[in-house]
């Protein structure tokens, strides 16, 4: 499939949402990891902030700036032709309408957006505050007529020591994202939990994005929790980075 502008890419991952239950974005860094998804036969991806980082000698949490990022994801966005999210983490101190129009200018089409501020002494959003924000990149996305998709994270659980501590508190704020504009939501730091991803995907009506490892997750197992998206952070890029370690370790030195 050919996609002649932003709009169709943004209309064409919207449909592969309500087509793939979940839907299974690899998390790719570069020109190179990105076409290689694309020739496994995966008809969207995202690229994530951590294997970014990584690739280019950064670090993660907004450790390179809003058009560091830009300039990284518009190369592997023009080398696919099929639909690109961008992980922006906490959105790098720029305004939502500043955020969506950079994201547009360089074709991406979806945008993974967290509660914790990293460039602000690693706080954590309000839920009112991070409501406000994610409704900010609807109204700009509206106003651009690009369908973004946005994908509206939160990090409460990974940031309590016991999780099931915060479980109410996180549904009250992905709701709040979700009546905010979200089209999919993000509670990272629960993949490996049933119960947990089960009330969490039980109570919203929008798709529910895990984080999952490419070899040691059972996709079927997600997909019977009610899962409707998949992500894999940066365990694709570990998972290549301990292959490749095991390869060249006997002819090492």
């Amino acid at each position: 499939m050919v996609f002649h502008t932003t709009v169709e890419r943004a209309q064409r991952l919207k449909q592969l949402h309500a087509q793939y239950k979940p839907l299974v974005l690899p998390t790719v860094w570069d020109v190179w990891s990105a076409r290689t998804a694309v020739a496994a036969g995966f008809p969207a991806l995202t690229v994530g902030s951590h294997p970014l980082a990584d690739s280019r000698g950064a670090e993660d949490h907004e450790g390179q700036t809003f058009e560091e990022v830009l300039a990284a994801v518009r190369p592997i966005i023009g080398a696919v032709d099929v639909p690109v999210s961008v992980d922006l983490e906490a959105g790098y101190g720029q305004k939502p309408a500043d955020l969506v129009a950079g994201l547009i200018e360089v074709g991406g089409v979806g945008v993974n957006i967290e509660d914790t501020v990293h460039s602000d002494s690693g706080r954590v959003r309000s839920t009112p505050e991070h409501a406000s924000y994610v409704a900010g990149l609807r109204t700009a996305a509206d106003d651009a007529g690009v369908p973004v998709w946005v994908n509206g994270r939160t990090d409460l659980f990974m940031h309590a020591q016991d999780a099931s501590d915060v479980l109410d508190e996180t549904i009250e704020r992905l709701r709040a994202l979700e009546e905010a504009g979200a089209d999919s939501l993000y509670p990272v730091g629960i993949q490996d939990d049933d119960d947990l991803l089960a009330a969490v995907t039980g109570a919203v009506a929008v798709p529910v994005n895990s984080t999952a490892h490419p070899v040691r997750h059972d996709l079927e197992r997600f997909r019977r929790l009610g899962v409707g998206r998949i992500t894999y952070g940066p365990l694709l890029q570990f998972a290549m980075a301990d292959t490749m370690k095991d390869m060249l370790k006997p002819w090492a030195p």
